[in-house]
């Protein structure tokens, strides 16, 4: 696989963390199937949970990698449409009232994507900060809708955090000619300058 080959061939422990969240999504999806809505709840906090702790621990032992973050970029989206699907599944009727706002929230998500694949030839992966928050959010608002029930502010608060980071994401892509990891986010690039 293209995203496994790099100058190291060892993947590292956060590059498994990241894995993890990719080979989940079958177990994941089977879960929906089998309308386990705990189980699935369950797993999809451990998929969060690993998240959380893949760039931490990249950062901690000084091991970021273009790999490493192509990774964590497949993973969080495959992470986050999986947990889109037990929307779909476990609360039908809430998905299909915020369809248009959930559409249009994750088309801009795909726009970007097809940005950064004519500009780089792969996903973005900058990990802003605007990324980091969103990315919160989003976990914060699906685990307490399966574990709890639906929490209308926490679905706005992670759109809304959802289109300004993605909104960054292109603005950023745009202003950088070539790939660059561990991009704080446009504040900061305008205020330093750094091209």
């Amino acid at each position: 696989m293209w995203w496994l080959k790099s100058h190291q061939k060892k993947l590292s422990p956060p590059d498994w963390l990241s894995l993890y969240r990719i080979l989940s999504a079958p177990l994941l999806i089977t879960l929906l199937f089998l309308n386990q809505r705990i189980g699935f709840a369950a797993f999809l906090l451990v998929s969060f949970s690993t998240d959380a702790l893949d760039g931490f621990l990249a950062r901690r032992l000084n091991i970021v990698s273009q790999r490493g973050a192509q990774l964590d970029s497949i993973g969080d989206a495959i992470t986050f449409m999986v947990g889109l699907g037990g929307i779909m599944k476990f609360e039908t009727d809430f998905f299909l009232h915020h369809l248009n706002l959930i559409v249009f929230t994750f088309g801009l998500y795909l726009v970007q994507l097809f940005i950064a694949y004519w500009r780089y030839g792969m996903p973005s992966s900058f990990h802003t900060y605007l990324a980091k928050i969103s990315a919160i959010f989003q976990a914060v608002f699906m685990l307490w809708l399966f574990f709890v029930g639906v929490e209308i502010w926490l679905f706005y608060i992670a759109v809304a955090f959802s289109i300004i980071e993605t909104v960054e994401e292109i603005l950023l892509i745009l202003l950088f000619p070539r790939w660059k990891a561990d991009v704080k986010g446009l504040f900061w690039i305008l205020n330093t300058k750094e091209k």
